[in-house]
């Protein structure tokens, strides 16, 4: 089992930045790749970002390539979303999310990020 924390979702400006983080639980962090999702009210969820485990291979939704960076640090068991240049269609819950294999198995409960104009 592994569980999902996200944190630093809030309130910001058009142009702004903010920077989510995912902690996990678990020894086996390190071997599950992980990505970002975004639910906004009245739409689907969205991906947003993917990184492998090494950290070495990342992928990210056209919206958001150029602006948005997935890292992670595995010794701290924790992922990373850096988001520069928010706009307001960015406004959705950030979700992170776990895959051992080849689907995401594991779900953090969310933050919320709004973008003003």
């Amino acid at each position: 089992q592994v569980q999902l924390v996200e944190s630093g979702g809030g309130l910001v400006q058009a142009g702004g930045s903010l920077r989510l983080a995912c902690a996990a639980s678990g020894r086996t962090f390190g071997s599950y790749a992980m990505g970002w999702f975004r639910l906004a009210p009245g739409k689907e969820r969205e991906f947003v970002a993917r990184i492998n485990w090494s950290g070495g291979i990342t992928s990210y939704a056209d919206s958001v390539k150029g602006r948005f960076t997935i890292s992670r640090d595995n010794a701290k068991n924790t992922v990373y979303l850096q988001m520069n240049s928010l706009k307001p269609e960015d406004t959705a819950v950030y979700y992170c999310a776990a895959s051992p294999r080849n689907s995401y198995d594991y779900w953090g409960q969310g933050t919320q990020v709004t973008v003003s104009s």
